[in-house]
């Protein structure tokens, strides 16, 4: 037997090897996993569409300013006075592509009450510095912000260290402290809106949201797919802990934040205007995007307690398990579809191997699984594109056509397939390099911090931010660029995060 009829034989093989129970459990289960997914986005979708229509309705109505309140009389001068001080504390690090334009939505916002904004770097030798003290000039007598140099941590990641430096010197009067990211773009009324829902519900622990991510159209950005409200008085008096958790060994504002809330049974709350423009850099490398995953597992390695290291590992073991169980029905889709092909290539009837045809019977279904699943995220984006042009109506509109939804689902599955991996791979190396610095673990605890600027990467490892004074080599502009000019080599495929 030649050796092109050994691979028939074994794609024959393995398909009906799929069609065992056993195989068909899996793929049904990723079929369930498909539309769970196509459920949740439908009802993200749902509650996002409810806002937009509070919005038309209240335009409709003669409030043009809408995007900054449903009621117009919330905007008068007499309740505009009575508006609580917010601190807003932004930890920097690196410079990029879209950080200025990200900085200028953030300190331009509309809030009518006491506002001011700390900018908390490491040293007066990070590029941000310098960027930011020439933005700061423009708008000098127009917002009250400062940067503030917190010098380096010892004890905690060097982010929760610049939060707390920030935190130390917000304003006495200062009712809510709002933790910023510098890759993220704030509408003109975001920090009202959040902060009048802290006002109605006091028993609010920490308001978030999330990211809308706009591709920069690499394979890259597509698979890399944040910010905390919160009262100041909880910082000011080390409320359940806050502060000593995050400063000792603290590595993950969030995972530290959502386990004190957990432990407390305080309340974590996200409103549906909570959706800001997260722009991804044009130039993603695999190893950046990869050392991104990393970070996103490693946290699960990070821990204030007991009962927080249990729920740690309740995550790290059903994300595994359902990644792997979301990709694991493609992969048996791919052979039952190579085996049919070959069979009606070398003129034979589907109907002479009955378990092919059943396999392609399976096939169809996660097809049009798939089918469900991308057109409830592909809505769920319209909306949010809708409602973030809503929110800004004095940006540039944002657009779908930015969006490449092949690669999408691509990135689906490359993240799918990759968080397994990169999460045992963080479970049996306790340590990772972050932004320039190592970090290493021991008993959920960050116990040692290495800088070395000589070993260090040039960009931070999602937008592209450079950390140092001077750029580094320029990284392939996009993946399949990369393919194309070194498929020789039998690369892997690069990626990247800010």
């Amino acid at each position: 037997m030649s050796p092109f009829d050994s691979l028939d034989a074994f794609l024959i093989y393995s398909s009906g090897v799929f069609c065992s129970p056993l195989a068909i459990f899996i793929q049904i289960q990723g079929y369930l996993i498909c539309l769970t997914l196509a459920v949740g986005w439908a009802f993200a979708a749902y509650v996002r569409s409810r806002e937009i229509r509070h919005m038309k309705d209240s335009m409709k109505g003669g409030n043009s300013f809408a995007f900054l309140s449903h009621n117009i009389n919330d905007l008068e001068h007499s309740n505009q006075v009575n508006l609580p001080r917010v601190t807003v504390v932004m930890p920097l690090k690196g410079f990029g592509e879209h950080n200025l334009h990200n900085w200028r939505t953030q300190i331009t916002s509309l809030y009518g009450g006491p506002l001011e904004f700390h900018f908390v770097v490491e040293s007066t030798d990070d590029p941000a510095y310098h960027a930011l003290n020439r933005l700061l000039a423009d708008f000098k007598d127009d917002v009250d912000a400062k940067i503030i140099v917190a010098g380096l941590s010892t004890t905690c990641s060097q982010k929760i260290h610049n939060q707390l430096i920030g935190v130390e010197r917000m304003h006495k009067d200062s009712k809510y402290v709002l933790f910023l990211d510098d890759d993220v773009r704030l509408h003109p009324g975001s920090i009202g809106a959040l902060t009048a829902e802290m006002e109605k519900n006091p028993e609010i622990f920490i308001q978030t949201g999330y990211p809308l991510d706009l591709p920069s159209g690499s394979l890259g950005s597509y698979c890399i797919y944040e910010y905390h409200m919160m009262h100041a008085d909880d910082f000011r008096n080390n409320r359940h802990g806050v502060v000593s958790d995050l400063r000792d060994g603290g590595y993950s504002d969030d995972m530290t934040l959502a386990a004190i809330a957990g432990a407390h049974k305080r309340l974590i709350t996200s409103p549906p205007v909570a959706v800001f423009p997260h722009p991804l850099a044009s130039d993603l490398s695999f190893s950046r995007y990869w050392n991104y995953l990393r970070k996103q597992t490693f946290v699960l390695e990070s821990y204030a307690t007991k009962v927080n290291w249990i729920m740690n590992r309740a995550l790290f073991s059903s994300h595994c398990y359902l990644s792997w169980g979301f990709v694991a029905p493609y992969l048996m889709a791919v052979v039952h579809l190579a085996a049919a092909l070959r069979i009606y290539s070398l003129g034979h009837s589907l109907g002479d191997t009955a378990h092919t045809s059943h396999g392609l019977t399976l096939a169809g279904c996660l097809a049009i699984c798939t089918f469900i699943e991308l057109l409830s995220m592909w809505n769920l984006t319209r909306i949010e594109v809708q409602l973030c042009n809503m929110l800004s109506p004095e940006a540039l509109p944002l657009s779908l056509a930015s969006y490449n939804w092949c690669l999408v689902f691509i990135a689906m599955l490359v993240d799918n397939f990759l968080y397994p991996i990169s999460a045992f791979r963080s479970h049996f190396c306790q340590s990772i390099n972050w932004s320039g610095i190592r970090y290493h673990l021991k008993d959920g605890k960050i116990s040692k911090i290495d800088r070395s600027k000589d070993k260090g990467p040039k960009y931070t490892d999602l937008g592209g931010k450079r950390l140092y004074g001077k750029r580094g080599v320029h990284p392939n502009s996009s993946i399949f660029g990369s393919w194309s000019t070194n498929l020789t080599q039998w690369r892997q495929p690069r990626k990247f995060d800010v």
